[in-house]
């Protein structure tokens, strides 16, 4: 997998993915360019068998301040909406690879994290944060609608439809208390171990069976739009799939053998 990213920092050491965007001086901002390239990157993800688990972390203090004004905002002003379409389907895009990338991530956000940045957490399978992390989906505060990126799609599922109303309609920031409590947050870590705690999550992710961590991320998306019936069954034939893995194996005569398995993702 590329380490040798040009629109944001990419460290990989075995099999953890560590990636940030490198503008803290701006808090981090999204732009055209860290977009696509974000998009392109979680893209070939899918494909890749060294990275295990993705950590997407805070820089200097703030995870990010969303899409940036002076670089996306104001040209965004003067688009066609062909151009418009084009950027819109293009950040719902980095969403969507982000979910089907076959691999667990997890958002370690300090301080702002907000606009896109606020989705890119969303969009994560496991989200740590500091008690000074403010969220926002703020898109109605810059007169748009709050339904960006799939925000009115996802955030109902992660923290109730009545919580997401208040959130993506007032463009309001959801203090840490708020988003551990509703369920958006999984938990909340002091600012100076909160890499080391996504790290060491990733860690314990990453020495699990990857093939059944890629096959349950699968199932997550997919039964979104399954009825129950349906749903069970899919889950029978990925299990099914699952029991002809090494994996499975590895772990059963482990388990006789009264060890510790060792999975190796096949």
């Amino acid at each position: 997998m590329r380490a040798d990213t040009t629109h944001f920092r990419c460290d990989i050491d075995d099999g953890i993915a560590t990636i940030r965007l490198d503008r803290p001086d701006r808090k981090n901002p999204l732009t055209f360019d860290s977009y696509a390239e974000l998009r392109d990157w979680f893209r070939e993800l899918h494909y890749d068998d060294e990275v295990k688990a993705v950590v997407f972390a805070s820089n200097g203090g703030n995870f990010s301040s969303g899409g940036d004004v002076h670089d996306i905002i104001g040209p965004l002003t003067k688009m066609t909406m062909k151009e418009l379409l084009r950027f819109t389907r293009m950040t719902g895009d980095l969403v969507k690879s982000m979910i089907n990338c076959g691999k667990p991530i997890i958002a370690a956000a300090d301080g702002v994290c907000v606009g896109a940045g606020a989705i890119i957490a969303m969009a994560s399978d496991l989200r740590l944060a500091t008690p000074e992390a403010k969220c926002a989906f703020l898109f109605t505060r810059v007169g748009l609608a709050g339904c960006d990126m799939g925000a009115c799609a996802m955030l109902p599922r992660i923290i109730g439809q009545g919580r997401a109303n208040d959130l993506l309609y007032t463009g309001r920031a959801m203090s840490a208390e708020e988003g551990e409590r509703w369920g958006f947050w999984n938990r909340l870590v002091a600012a100076e171990d909160l890499e080391a705690e996504a790290v060491k999550l990733a860690r314990r992710i990453a020495d699990g069976p990857n093939f059944g961590h890629m096959m349950t991320k699968t199932m997550l998306q997919q039964e979104w739009s399954m009825s129950l019936d349906q749903a069970i069954e899919a889950e029978a034939q990925a299990q099914a799939i699952c029991m002809q893995t090494q994996d499975f194996t590895r772990a059963y005569e482990a388990f006789v053998a009264k060890e510790t398995p060792v999975f190796e993702g096949d």
